[in-house]
């Protein structure tokens, strides 16, 4: 009886014992995190030069900075001084746009693609397109010099582009109309 109750007071003791934590079999340090990060600035780095150099080489057109991380220089700019509407989130608006890279091998023809219909910040389009054609008027005609996180980045566009490659995207904008219910309406 009292190897029973021995045995009774044991396993109490040993039942309410508190849960310990589980840890995992093998920890990681963080270091593929910190190697991607160097690669990744390493990468934008080289492209960032490269796109110095183009436009160190040439004059015949003035580059803008955007604020978004990418160049651009207008080939057709609106002389319309009437003219100030850019597109805004939810206006639809028209273009055409070729692609190529940076050193001038076309990937996308001028009317390769098909003229795109696109709902500003609604549907799907590359960051860089996307900002850019923000900065953008009606029937203006810009070029725009992109690094790859801001083009297709790591996994490019499963077809023509591949991973990491910084493009120059030609973009003429025919239309913007604005969205119904935008307050600019108003």
């Amino acid at each position: 009886m009292r190897f029973l109750t021995a045995i009774f007071i044991l396993s109490l003791v040993v039942s309410c014992k508190s849960p310990e934590a589980r840890y995992p079999v093998s920890q990681s340090s963080g270091s593929y995190i910190n190697e991607s990060v160097a690669r990744n600035k390493k990468l934008l780095a080289q492209e960032e030069a490269q796109i110095e150099e183009i436009i160190k080489q040439d004059s015949a057109n003035t580059y803008l900075s955007s604020n978004s991380g990418f160049y651009y220089y207008y080939n057709k700019r609106s002389e319309d001084s009437t003219n100030t509407e850019r597109p805004e989130f939810g206006d639809i608006v028209v273009f055409d746009y070729q692609i190529s890279t940076l050193d001038g091998r076309t990937i996308y023809a001028e009317g390769e693609k098909p003229t795109k219909e696109y709902a500003v910040d609604k549907e799907k389009l590359f960051s860089g397109l996307r900002d850019g054609i923000k900065l953008m008027k009606e029937g203006e005609t810009v070029t725009f010099l992109f690094p790859s996180y801001k083009a297709y980045g790591y996994y490019g566009d499963k077809n023509k582009i591949g991973t990491n490659v910084p493009i120059t995207t030609k973009v003429t904008l025919h239309s913007i109309e604005k969205e119904p219910n935008s307050e600019s309406n108003n």
